[in-house]
């Protein structure tokens, strides 16, 4: 069956953005919230950052928010009564017409297609004109209910899942927080006094530290220059294809994981490779630019050399490398990195500075089971990120088939 084609401004109320008088601003929650574009828009929901006492183009409770000033096409739901600027447009469906969250969900899979609506060469809007002549496919109300409540299904599952993996983090960041501080140093806010002696006893000040040094009387604190070795990596150019993947420092992503999009090669011999080869428990650390200061722990798949914007950390025999990476995602080791940045523009970290920061080191055997207490930690995570990527996929595969014009 196909579904008629409406226009938008046939089927729902828009209301284009205006800004207020800039004195009616406020951040002390006077007045309505105040949404301006996309820089307050959250997963779903936009968060309020300013309020306007005089407002004068009013978006109600559930109606659907949409981003008119670059970038274009991103929606938002509106959770009260609000106040929006020229950056966005409102969209408020004819209930006898329309169903809401249908509206959402058709917005929703259209939201990386407004920029062929758009205007200017420099800064791309959507005119409200464009908006209200944007067409929709409107199946009876009742079908219209149907695709709400599949797609609802499927978007409950999803946030389960982000919830999941925010407790996820959250538990391993407070047992990294636990297992990784061999004392708490009431005097320092990262736990590890950073200027302190190398023998962690020392930091016992107080009868809640002597609790925490309890089983804890052989750690010590070490630099890492004490325990690695520092190497360089290979400088060349990145190309399409070659036999060796080439790991540069915008591979590694947020949490110290190894990303495998816009993958780059190098084509060098053997014998050429073999000082920069990547093993399996290698660690790499970002030294400049946007990833500064980020470690990955290298896990074996193709055969890979790093960029010489990277450091090798090559720890001892008395060190399990996961634990220094475990140790990369505390605050204590960022505390300490920043402080030792150079650059004011572009940070910088090279292997000298790297040396200086200090790890409280357990030995050997306690830094494999706080490896094995928060790896397993990990893993699950990784469990629930494969999760999130297929319920992604399931529900842009119900939106697709849910919003055909022939469905």
């Amino acid at each position: 069956m196909t579904w008629p084609i409406k226009k938008l401004g046939e089927i729902a109320e828009v209301v284009m953005g205006q800004s207020p008088p800039s004195s009616s601003y406020n951040e002390q929650g006077i007045g309505l919230p105040f949404f301006q574009g996309k820089a307050e828009f959250g997963e779903i929901y936009p968060i309020p950052v300013k309020y306007c006492s005089s407002p004068n183009r009013i978006a109600e409770a559930n109606d659907i928010l949409i981003s008119v000033r670059a970038p274009v096409g991103n929606i938002n739901i509106t959770k009260e009564k609000s106040c929006v600027g020229r950056g966005l447009g409102a969209l408020r469906a004819k209930e006898d017409i329309l169903n809401q969250m249908f509206l959402f969900y058709f917005m929703k899979k259209n939201e990386n297609n407004w920029s062929r609506l758009s205007t200017g060469s420099t800064f791309s809007a959507i005119k409200g004109s464009s908006l209200r002549n944007f067409e929709i496919p409107v199946p009876p109300l009742a079908i219209q209910t149907q695709i709400v409540e599949r797609l609802d299904k499927i978007a409950k599952a999803q946030k389960l899942n982000d919830g999941l993996i925010q407790k996820t983090d959250e538990l391993f960041q407070s047992l990294l927080h636990k297992e990784l501080n061999p004392v708490r140093d009431s005097k320092h806010s990262n736990g590890v006094n950073p200027a302190g002696p190398a023998d962690a006893s020392a930091f016992v000040k107080t009868s809640a530290d002597k609790k925490a040094m309890a089983g804890k009387k052989n750690w010590e604190i070490k630099k890492l220059g004490d325990i690695i070795k520092p190497q360089y990596g290979y400088t060349t150019s990145a190309k399409d294809s070659g036999n060796y993947r080439f790991i540069r420092i915008t591979d590694i992503g947020d949490e110290g994981e190894l990303r495998d999009s816009d993958k780059k090669y190098v084509a060098i011999s053997q014998y050429e490779a073999k000082s920069y080869q990547l093993r399996n428990g290698d660690l790499l650390l970002a030294r400049t630019g946007a990833t500064f200061g980020k470690i990955l722990y290298f896990e074996e798949g193709e055969p890979a050399i790093f960029a010489s914007f990277l450091i090798r950390l090559n720890p001892d025999t008395s060190i399990d490398p996961f634990y220094i990476w475990l140790f990369s995602r505390s605050q204590d080791y960022w505390q300490q990195a920043r402080s030792l940045m150079t650059g004011s523009g572009q940070p910088q970290f090279n292997a000298n500075r790297l040396k200086q920061i200090k790890i409280p080191l357990p030995p050997l055997e306690i830094q494999k089971q706080i490896v094995a207490k928060l790896s397993a930690i990990q893993n699950y995570k990784k469990q629930l990120l494969g999760q999130k990527a297929k319920l992604k996929e399931l529900f842009d595969s119900a939106l697709a088939k849910s919003m055909s014009k022939d469905a």
